[in-house]
């Protein structure tokens, strides 16, 4: 199991990075991203709070990696919120996509597939020409466990075959009770007609370019 959308009390989850790499350790996860909510005004902060805890990493029995999730900024923004996030050591970046239960600015999904992030997390009903920039540029669309935000998931995997983009699975995890066994994840991919294993492979392939 991976999961690379988890939120630490660096912004509104409940946990402390190392509760967080101890929890999914005991349900015997390969990899965990802490992607808490950025946006200008705390990004330099959140990536420096856990890159201290990260230094220490390797004595996990899960890797861990130094995210970002890029929340409700607004389009023209995004891309100077990216390329900040890099330059500060951000490993994975995530965007807060179009979810249909909140009030993302409507425009959100494609300025974020035009940067170079790694995931857009629950598109909502995120259009073709948004998916089919995505699949060009080789960034992935979640496919998520979360509340409301999953309402979505069965469009998502959809659309996402039908112009090629790859889907990783989530939890959106602020909460230890949102953390999920393989086995629930195994319904929810089958739910969207999609295999766990492929899913599992996706989030791989980011976690091993990482080079962790």
């Amino acid at each position: 199991m991976i999961d690379l959308h988890v939120h630490s009390i660096f912004s509104d989850g409940e946990l402390i990075p190392s509760e967080i790499a101890r929890r999914l350790e005991s349900l015997d996860y390969e990899a965990v991203c802490i992607a808490d909510h950025v946006d200008l005004s705390n990004l330099s902060s959140v990536i420096e709070k856990l890159w201290k805890f990260a230094e220490d990493r390797e004595e996990y029995g899960v890797k861990v990696l130094v995210g970002v999730e890029i929340t409700h900024v607004p389009p023209k923004l995004i891309g100077k919120v990216v390329r900040r996030a890099r330059e500060e050591g951000a490993e994975v970046i995530v965007v807060h996509g179009e979810t249909i239960v909140e009030p993302v600015a409507e425009g959100t999904n494609f300025a974020a597939v035009q940067e170079e992030i790694d995931i857009l997390s629950h598109p909502g009903l995120v259009n073709e020409k948004t998916a089919e920039l995505a699949a060009e540029n080789g960034i992935y669309f979640e496919i998520t466990t979360r509340r409301g935000h999953s309402l979505t998931n069965g469009y998502v995997a959809k659309i996402a075959k039908e112009f090629g983009v790859k889907l990783v699975l989530n939890t959106d995890a602020h909460s230890p009770s949102d953390f999920i066994s393989k086995d629930f994840a195994e319904k929810v991919a089958k739910g969207c007609n999609l295999e766990l294993e492929e899913l599992l492979k996706n989030s791989r392939s980011i976690v091993r370019r990482k080079k962790i």
